[in-house]
């Protein structure tokens, strides 16, 4: 049926690239889509009419929504119009908990379809919101294979798409080549992950830097690459310039999965990008740090004792994490030195890492998750779709 519209919503990078790739096989299944929503560049760019820029909703941390309330509730409040003055035919909301579970209630709530991609750690806190999550949406999309029995067991209408990373992430250049293409030396490469929220850069990035000063100080010829978030401005580097510049640290603008591949070791925050730099292969250390009164609250809150990704999905600890008071520069570059140094250390962490591809399903997620919003769109059911 020509003229049917589709909202996507993402708040953040990550989400930006999934529902971008989402994007673009609905629009493989029906050229005639009109597809609308919140996001980035990546969406942009697959044809999506991105009606607000989700740049400025990237934040982390109780305390750090509660200062941007305004701002996101504006555009929470705007969203909600919208959807009222032009509902879709379908709504698929990906990740951004808080945010888009706020956004599924209400459409619910007037009658449009929610499809909800990437649902809330239910696994790791307040397992409770499953059925929350029952009453505000009509389809559930789930990344981890483990998740299934959880909704089902709350009577939720659940599917296992696969981690749509499975299909993102391929390792397809030696360091070598990744170096050259960055136009890097071809010496030992250490990579600083800070995040793509500006609150990671605020407190992650400068134990990061602190942590490549000690690394410099023990081996004087090792280099570092910084990629910087499609979600933000170099400027969100200001304050750092000047260390970046005395570390000879390259910053780079896209090219985020070469900038992976260039690198022997990593120093990266928490979030998505441990499953990223898992499915490349490389070893890494995990940094974390939020506001103290944030972790405060949130430690008697998470009921898992693991926050990477990477190790939740392993099942146990295959990278080491630094948080919050144990995030010590020296502490993490003897980490990196251990990984870069002890053969054995280097080879295990990699075996394990090549185990998780198989853990997150086949490379069909994209495909899986787009014939589901596209059959919802059409009213199909997945007995039908059988």
């Amino acid at each position: 049926m020509p003229g049917q519209t589709v909202f996507i919503i993402a708040g953040e990078a990550s989400g930006d690239l999934h529902a971008s790739l989402l994007a673009r096989k609905l629009l493989t299944l029906d050229p005639g889509l009109t597809l609308k929503g919140m996001g980035g560049d990546n969406m942009r760019r697959a044809g999506v009419d991105v009606q607000v820029d989700a740049s400025e909703l990237a934040v982390v941390g109780l305390f750090e929504v509660l200062a941007n309330y305004r701002t996101i509730k504006g555009v929470l409040e705007n969203l909600k119009q919208t959807i009222t003055d032009t509902p879709p035919d379908l709504l698929i909301l990906v990740d951004y908990q808080e945010f888009n579970q706020r956004l599924a209630a209400y459409a619910k709530s007037i009658g449009v379809k929610v499809l909800f991609y990437i649902g809330p750690q239910v696994w790791a806190w307040r397992p409770s919101r499953v059925y929350k999550m029952g009453k505000i949406v009509d389809q559930m999309a789930v990344i981890f294979p483990f998740e299934v029995e959880l909704y089902k067991d709350a009577n939720v209408p659940v599917e296992f798409t696969g981690h749509p990373l499975v299909e993102e992430v391929i390792a397809d250049k030696s360091p070598a080549q990744a170096r050259e293409l960055l136009e890097l030396e071809d010496t030992t490469t250490i990579g600083l992950f800070p995040g793509s929220r500006k609150g990671e850069i605020k407190r992650v990035l400068p134990i990061q830097l602190a942590t490549a000063k000690k690394l410099l100080n023990e081996n004087p010829d090792l280099q570092f690459v910084l990629p910087l978030a499609e979600s933000l401005d170099e400027e969100v580097l200001d304050p750092f310039i000047d260390e970046i510049v005395s570390l000879r640290i390259s910053v780079i603008n896209g090219k985020y999965y070469d900038v992976m591949q260039s690198c022997d070791a990593i120093v990266t925050a928490s979030g998505t990008a441990t499953l990223e730099i898992a499915l490349m292969g490389i070893p890494m250390a995990i940094v974390y740090k939020i506001s103290w009164l944030s972790y405060f609250i949130l430690k008697f809150m998470v009921s898992i004792d693991r926050i990477g990704l990477v190790n939740i999905v392993a099942e146990k600890f295959v990278v080491r994490e630094f948080l919050q008071g144990a995030a010590r520069p020296k502490k993490i570059s003897e980490e990196i030195l251990h990984i870069l140094s002890d053969k054995n250390y280097n080879d295990t962490m990699r075996q394990e890492l090549s185990l998780i591809r198989d853990k997150l399903g086949d490379s069909s997620g994209t495909t899986h998750i787009a014939r589901l919003a596209y059959d919802m769109i059409n009213k199909q059911s997945a007995n039908e779709r059988k």
